[in-house]
């Protein structure tokens, strides 16, 4: 996917806007004041003794690690990296706890940067795409926003500033972190979200601590890939998929991972409905089911009278309709139902939130770590998007309240012909969830307003 050049749009999109979008509460998950982060690796180590495996984190990275260097107030690794084919400038925004002491830098391709979070951290992390700052990123950039106003990038753009003190402009995709969360502060939660809109794929890998190396990586890895140019062919969790499929996301061969299977580079490109495109091809009024779902394009192959794929708004970002941000009376789970961007957004990506009550198919967990974790945010990662919660979600339930696996469960996460058989009855309609117990598990977190 080519960054492109930037064009103008009328809407407007002020600071109070991004105030609202960064502490809209969202879900009876009781997380931080709207969303969370994560990190990334150029090199890593799998070690596998008896089924499970442990990851030594590499500290060699191709940029400068933080000034919170590995202190006792931040243990815990993030890392962001840029398997983009051109220069993103990743953005990060602190919730709670102590940050990375930065938020925002550029990113050439093929780089990474180390940096260093307490362990009760909750932020977020996105990319911003076709940015142009002053020398010291102080001020505005030169081009035009797509509003038309003087923003420095096209998408994720934080007011024109490369330190992001506010939640990046939509569209953007974003990687969410609450580390130390839960009824009893023993769970880390993330997610990667589609809510503020699309712009880039993206991967979270989780590194185990010394404790937490009984968790299959097929449980914790996941990725968003809804861009032509980074979709890898399917089938791609088979014994004769690829041979890249075999280590992408850290996994293996003993915990083989179950991706979305019906995808392609042509659908790809047409996923995001018409009048959520940016730059947008045609006015959209308030009511994204109204409006959008009335375009004959939504949802079919590229054709001559839809323009190539690019980055997607939300409902929210365009319309700023209660109805589509789940705000004011629709601010409930039993009220604010997902529109066509967000089904059309969970077929691509079925692992990522795709509107702002998506929790039951969207939220990961894992046993609350003081040190020695580490998380990698991966921006362009080259494969498919993940369906571990459709897939494993029971499992997942499990690795979250700290219980560990049934003889059955660790029997199914070492299954080819269970993820094969998942993948083959997957209608691309809907997601179900194995295990009626997650919303016991997610509905623990406490909110921080």
């Amino acid at each position: 996917m080519k960054f492109v050049a930037r064009s103008g749009r009328s809407d407007k999109h002020s600071l109070r806007f991004h105030l609202s979008m960064l502490c809209k509460k969202r879900s009876p998950r009781r997380r931080p004041c709207h969303k969370k982060l994560a990190p990334r690796l150029l090199l890593s180590l799998s070690l596998f003794t008896n089924g499970t495996s442990t990851t030594v984190i590499p500290t060699n990275t191709t940029a400068n690690v933080t000034a919170e260097f590995a202190s006792n107030l931040t243990p815990i690794r993030l890392i962001v990296a840029n398997d983009c084919a051109e220069s993103i400038w990743p953005g990060i925004l602190t919730q709670n706890g102590a940050g990375p002491g930065t938020g925002g830098f550029e990113l050439t391709p093929g780089a990474s940067r180390l940096m260093f979070v307490s362990s009760n951290w909750a932020g977020r992390v996105w990319g911003r795409t076709n940015c142009s700052f002053s020398s010291d990123g102080s001020e505005f950039g030169t081009s035009n926003g797509l509003d038309g106003n003087a923003t420095a990038c096209l998408t994720g753009d934080c007011v024109g500033k490369l330190n992001c003190t506010l939640a990046g402009r939509a569209p953007a995709t974003v990687a969410e972190f609450t580390l130390q969360g839960g009824s009893t502060d023993n769970q880390t939660f993330y997610d990667i979200s589609l809510v503020d809109g699309y712009n880039l794929p993206m991967a979270i890998i989780y590194y185990p601590s010394p404790n937490t190396t009984w968790i299959p990586p097929n449980l914790t890895n996941c990725a968003c890939i809804a861009s032509a140019g980074y979709l890898s062919s399917s089938p791609y969790s088979s014994p004769t998929a690829p041979l890249d499929s075999a280590s992408y996301l850290n996994t293996n061969s003993t915990y083989p991972m179950p991706f979305e299977p019906i995808q392609t580079n042509n659908t790809v490109q047409a996923w995001c409905p018409v009048a959520l495109q940016v730059p947008a091809t045609n006015p959209v009024a308030a009511g994204d089911n109204a409006t959008i779902i009335s375009n004959p394009d939504n949802g079919n192959p590229l054709t001559p009278h839809r323009a190539p794929f690019q980055p997607c708004l939300s409902p929210c970002a365009v319309t700023k309709n209660p109805a589509d941000c789940c705000t004011g009376p629709y601010n409930s789970p039993d009220v604010c139902k997902p529109g066509l961007y967000s089904r059309s957004a969970k077929r691509v990506c079925p692992d990522a939130y795709s509107f702002a009550y998506d929790d039951r198919t969207s939220t990961f967990v894992v046993p609350y770590e003081t040190a020695g974790a580490g998380w990698e945010v991966r921006f362009c990662p080259r494969g498919r998007s993940t369906d571990i919660l459709r897939t494993f979600g029971e499992e997942v339930q499990a690795v979250g309240a700290g219980t560990g696996l049934s003889l059955e469960g660790w029997a199914r996460v070492r299954s080819w012909a269970y993820i094969e058989q998942r993948e083959t009855g997957w209608t691309g309609a809907g997601m179900v969830v194995r295990g009626s117990a997650w919303t016991a598990v997610v509905g623990l977190v406490v909110v921080m307003v």
